[in-house]
This record gives C-alpha cells, sequence and structure tokens, in this order.
C-alpha cells in the first residue's frame, strides 16, 4: 500500500548543501555510537528499585510469618514502607546514587551495608521510644535485615555488570567538543582526561583560524575541522557537549560562534578554568574539577525526556486505536475515489535533521504524487483528489503519522511539524529564509504543535508565516511540559475547524 516511488532522490539538494568535512572529522563521523543514557535518570531508577525491593522482602515475610501468628496489623505494613524510604534516604546520604559508585565494588558495598544497619538502629530506637519493642518479631526483624542485605548486595552486583557494560559501549561518556585549539584549549583538554572516573569523552578540538595559534593536537585530540564544521559533524555523530575553551573577554568571537551552535540539540558551555575573573561558585557547573558556565541546554532531557517518551507511547496508542475506524473510512473512500495506493512516505526533517520517512494518506492522484514536496500545495491545486481536498482541509491525512509515533519512534504528538526536505517559500528553502530555523530540530517533531493551533498551518507562502511557525516552535521548546502537551492535545480538534483557511 506504500508508495514505492517514495524519494530515493527527497534530500539531494540538502546533501550538495552540506560541508565538506576533514578526514579526521570523518573517522569519527565514521565510528559505530549508541545511543547515550542519562546518569539522572538511572540513579533515579536506582532509588524506585531499591525501594520496591526492599518494601516487597518486608512485606512478603510480614504476611508468611507474623500475620499469620498474631493476624494482620497496619503498623507493620506502614513501619515496612517507612524503613524502606529511610533506606534510600541514607543510601542518597551515603552518596551511592552515582553512576560511577554503581560500577566499584568495595566502596557502594561498604557505604550500603553501614546505611541498612543505621535504618535498623533507628527502628529499633523508635519502637523502643514509643514502648513498642515487645510487640516487634525479632525474628521477622533479623530476618528482613539479613534477607534485605542480601537482595541489595544481589542488585548492586547486577547493577555493577550492567554500569560497566553500558560504559564500554559508550552509553554512559558525554562525547565532547572543544572549540579552541590553542595553548588555552590544550590545558583544558589535558585537565578533563587526566580526572579520575571521568565521564567526559573528548572527540576533538574546532577552531576559527588557520594561522599559527591553532595548534593540529591539544592533548593528544586532533582538530577536527573549523567552527563552521560543527553543525554537520553533530549532525552525523553523536555530541553531547560543546565546551568552549576561549577566554570570557573574547565575547566577539564567542558571539558570532554561538550564532552558529545554538540550534544544536546539545549543551554549550564556556570554560572557565583559565579565565581570571571569578564568579560565585554558585555560577559555576563543574566538569569534574573543571568550571564552566552554561550557555545554553539541550532541551527536553533526563526525567523529561522519559515523560515526553511515555505520553507520546500511552496516549498515542490510545488515540490510535480510537482512530483505527476513521483511519479505515478514510482509506476506503480514497481506495474508491481515485487509484493508487492508500498511503505514500514523504523524506522528512526529524530530530537533528535527521531525514525521517513520515506516512500519510495519498491526497494527490497517483501520476501526479510530489513526494519530495518539491511543489507547494496552493487552493484548487488540480492534483488534489475530491477526498484528498476533504483529508487536507481536516488533516485527516496525518493520522497515519500516529504509526510514526508509536511504532517507529520517530514523531512525538506533539512538536513542531516535520517539514519536508523540500519545503520552499517562493525560490527559497526555508532554512535559507529564516534565521535559525534549523533550532526547530532540537527536539522530535510532532503531528501537532503550537504553530498549528494558533493557525500557523498549511500552506507558506509569505515570509511571515514561516517566520511565525518558527517564532512558536521555538516558544514551545523553551515552555515544554507535559501540561503544555495535553493542552495543545486537546485543543488541535478545535483549531482543525476553526483555524484551517491556509489548509488546501
Amino acid at each position: 500500500m506504500l508508495d514505492a516511488a517514495a524519494a530515493a532522490t527527497a534530500d539531494r539538494p540538502q546533501v550538495e548543501r552540506r560541508r565538506r568535512l576533514t578526514p579526521a572529522a570523518l573517522a569519527v563521523t565514521n565510528q559505530k555510537v549508541r545511543g547515550a543514557y542519562s546518569p539522572i535518570v538511572i540513579a533515579g531508577a536506582v532509588r524506585l528499585a531499591d525501594f520496591i525491593l526492599l518494601s516487597l522482602i518486608g512485606v512478603a515475610l510480614y504476611f508468611g510469618y507474623v500475620s499469620r501468628l498474631a493476624g494482620f496489623r497496619w503498623e507493620y505494613v506502614a513501619a515496612i514502607f517507612a524503613m524502606a524510604a529511610t533506606a534510600v534516604i541514607c543510601f542518597q546520604a551515603a552518596d551511592i546514587y552515582e553512576v560511577q559508585v554503581f560500577r566499584g565494588n568495595l566502596l557502594q558495598m561498604a557505604r550500603m551495608v553501614s546505611s541498612w544497619a543505621f535504618v535498623f538502629l533507628l527502628f529499633i530506637g523508635a519502637s523502643f521510644i514509643v514502648k513498642l519493642g515487645s510487640e516487634i518479631s525479632r525474628l521477622w526483624l533479623s530476618t528482613f535485615f539479613f534477607a534485605g542485605l542480601a537482595a541489595l548486595i544481589a542488585e548492586r552486583v547486577f547493577l555493577r555488570a550492567m554500569v560497566r557494560g553500558w560504559a564500554r559501549q559508550g552509553r554512559l561518556d558525554r562525547r565532547t567538543i572543544v572549540v579552541g585549539a590553542d595553548q588555552s584549549g590544550e590545558q583544558l583538554v589535558q585537565a578533563l582526561k587526566t580526572q579520575d572516573d571521568s565521564d567526559i569523552a573528548v572527540l576533538g578540538v574546532f577552531d576559527d583560524r588557520n594561522d599559527d595559534r591553532a595548534l593540529d593536537t591539544c592533548a593528544g585530540s586532533p582538530k577536527l575541522g573549523k567552527v563552521d564544521d560543527i553543525v554537520e559533524f553533530a549532525r552525523r555523530t553523536r555530541v553531547d557537549l560543546v565546551l568552549f575553551a576561549l577566554p570570557i573577554s573574547a565575547e566577539t568571537r564567542i558571539l558570532e560562534m554561538l550564532k552558529k551552535l545554538w540550534v544544536l540539540p546539545v549543551d554549550i558551555r564556556l570554560s572557565a578554568h583559565t579565565n581570571k575573573l571569578r564568579f560565585r561558585p554558585r555560577s559555576y557547573s563543574y566538569l569534574g574539577e573543571v568550571p564552566t558556565l552554561d550557555v545554553f541546554e539541550a532541551p527536553i532531557t533526563d526525567w523529561d525526556l522519559v515523560m515526553k517518551w511515555l505520553f507520546d507511547h500511552v496516549v498515542g496508542a490510545l488515540v490510535l486505536l480510537m482512530a483505527l475506524p476513521v483511519m479505515g473510512l478514510v482509506a476506503l473512500a480514497i481506495k474508491l475515489d481515485s487509484p493508487g495506493p492508500v498511503l505514500f512516505r514523504q523524506k522528512r526533517f526529524g530530530f537533528n535533521n535527521e531525514r525521517i520517512d513520515v506516512f500519510k494518506f495519498r491526497s494527490l492522484y497517483h501520476h501526479q504524487a510530489d513526494p519530495t514536496a518539491s511543489k507547494v500545495v496552493t487552493k484548487d491545486d488540480p492534483r488534489v483528489t475530491r477526498v484528498g481536498r476533504f483529508i487536507r482541509k481536516t488533516s485527516l491525512d496525518e493520522l497515519p503519522q500516529l504509526f510514526n509515533v508509536v511504532f517507529k519512534s520517530n514523531l512525538s504528538l506533539v512538536g513542531p511539524r516535520p517539514h519536508a526536505v523540500q519545503g520552499k517559500l517562493q525560490s527559497r528553502l526555508f532554512d535559507e529564509a529564516v534565521d535559525g530555523y534549523f533550532a526547530r530540530h532540537r527536539v522530535k517533531p510532532g503531528i501537532t504543535g503550537w504553530a498549528q493551533i494558533n493557525g500557523w498551518r498549511g500552506e507558506v507562502d509569505t515570509d511571515e508565516k514561516i517566520q511565525k511557525r518558527v517564532e512558536f516552535d521555538l516558544y514551545y521548546i523553551e515552555n515544554w511540559s507535559v501540561l503544555f502537551d495535553l493542552f495543545i492535545l486537546l485543543k488541535t480538534p478545535l483549531a482543525l475547524i476553526s483555524k484551517n483557511e491556509n489548509a488546501y
């Protein structure tokens, strides 16, 4: 049912516009790179696992022994949950919820045993003060202590193996590039590489100069190209952090570079390791012992990314189930209206400028299909079928993109709309018409978005329309929340009815 002519050459002009990278940079981009795991999410998941594990053990022992002899008492169950929560708090205080600690063995085991013993001493002391000591089963309490400790040790051994495996795969590394191939850059790279248990993996350095001040290597890390090459480099391989080794006094150079780099979905920081001007300690964030100043942060990361993924897949699956009858009727109408496939596939821009295949219901005559979207659909366009006019006006042609959300995970329910790679304003590609256009791609594109429910959808034939889309998309990225997504999703049906004057 898919159109086989789906854009083999859809992104050819875009490919020709790419910058040519240096051999050193190409060697890095050709390496196999796996996706990164967030240390914050890993630590949070371990906290939750500890609480659930200890609670289950305590409750199972209680119902298996105590309740059979003395009947059910809610005080026991409340005490079990309180002890499990207190254990997590004590583990946190002992600093064992760090990914670097998970990799070790002796240190985290010693801290964990002492913290678990402290929890029981605390519980025994509290029960003595409130005069409940004689009512607590000593056999249950001692069994809970040793069974809980054994389970925690087994969990940590398993976790240690997993974390070390992720470390070998590079999933815990912060892939970093340094801007500034001079003595300051060399000092920075050296400082990053000499730190123990660092998660910083320096890929190389970039510089905007070609004179003697630019070194070919900095502390063993090669110069990969000029600053203008960074955007293309980050499109081809995973980059997590861009770190400027330039002094704060080089304000003009830094601002010029930031104008080019802020469109990337990465953290951008300014190193302060050689600056004589010192700010308050709270002004800095640290990479080990290296002080840095935050400039830009990647949007929707860590737990926000988890919540976004859950929202897309849970709500997306429910919406897909509800939409299946409507999709069946639309597919039947398309088949009866004109010959050709029901669905077609189009190349569009995804996260970080990645080319993705997006599914849509066919709304044009098959022999006039335009998989590259090189020609914008206009009012009364003769290429549009009778059914196509209706489904484009009501956006029913977008419903198959729910499969992209639920099964392929390359779209979100809510986000900046994915434009076709050949989308143009008159004779200019969109990124040529709007400064900072590619900043829309710092998050996954969506089926609906903040721009769409505010009326900026459909044909793009003026500078204002594409500029407003970008403006609203950037506002969404900077102000994202699950409630914001839910608001946009609930308002979408009304917007499709009341704000469809540009949809042809």
